[in-house]
């Protein structure tokens, strides 16, 4: 250690009560956190990349500052989808510190690593107050059934008004519009239970009429259109 003159002319000065870092919330207890092994939490954070052309959706769930979770949502850049794969190998079995200085090959995923690293170091991780935290395989349950990202996509012109296209419930294959052309509803496929059933040996158009739903008042309808194509 090398100290400048004027510090090694310096008298010690004692510095007196130390008690250490502020406890954080973590699991249901508070931790003092000296070490990257102190830090658990599941928590989760967005991302963007420097030209703001995508985003990342970033869950970790933590143990003992390992990530033994991740899951990697991305929109809005298909390069993202490569890196998304890729930092699905990369992170889980590396520590917190690791990850914050690993090439994760995206800027958006590398931004999401940044904010979820702040939340969870803070104490601010979604199981902050849950005893023991949550379980290996949380994560994937955000996604539901069909294991699916939860994806919601409308576009609208000035000139011809809004377009539903994907939805919390699906995709959306027909909009239901009432006597003054407005939305009042519409008729959607999931498309995770579709294809799960496809895989389980179920006829296409079976499983594409099991795994179709309406939402609203679309059988009041006066008129349905595609939005893809109307």
């Amino acid at each position: 250690m090398q100290y400048s003159s004027e510090v090694q002319e310096m008298c010690p000065v004692a510095q007196g009560t130390n008690h250490g870092p502020s406890p954080i919330p973590q699991e249901g207890g508070w931790t003092q956190a000296r070490e990257v092994k102190d830090i658990s939490g599941l928590t989760h954070g967005v991302g963007w990349c420097a030209p703001h052309q995508g985003a990342c959706k970033l869950t970790l769930n933590i143990k003992d500052g390992i990530i033994e979770e991740a899951l990697i949502e991305t929109i809005g850049c298909t390069g993202m989808t490569h890196s998304a794969a890729m930092a699905a190998e990369i992170m889980p079995g590396k520590t917190i510190l690791e990850a914050m200085n690993t090439d994760l090959v995206c800027d958006a995923i590398n931004t999401a690593m940044r904010e979820l690293f702040l939340q969870i170091v803070y104490g601010r991780s979604q199981t902050a107050f849950s005893e023991g935290g949550l379980p290996i395989g949380a994560g994937l349950e955000d996604l539901g059934k069909g294991l699916r990202s939860v994806v919601g996509t409308t576009y609208g012109t000035k000139a011809k008004g809004p377009r539903y296209l994907d939805v919390t419930e699906g995709y959306i294959m027909e909009l239901g519009l009432d006597a003054d052309d407005e939305i009042i509803g519409y008729r959607f496929v999931h498309l995770g239970r579709m294809m799960d059933a496809i895989k389980k040996g179920d006829d296409p158009g079976l499983a594409l009429l099991n795994a179709t739903g309406t939402y609203g008042r679309f059988a009041d309808a006066v008129k349905t259109i595609d939005p893809r194509k109307e």
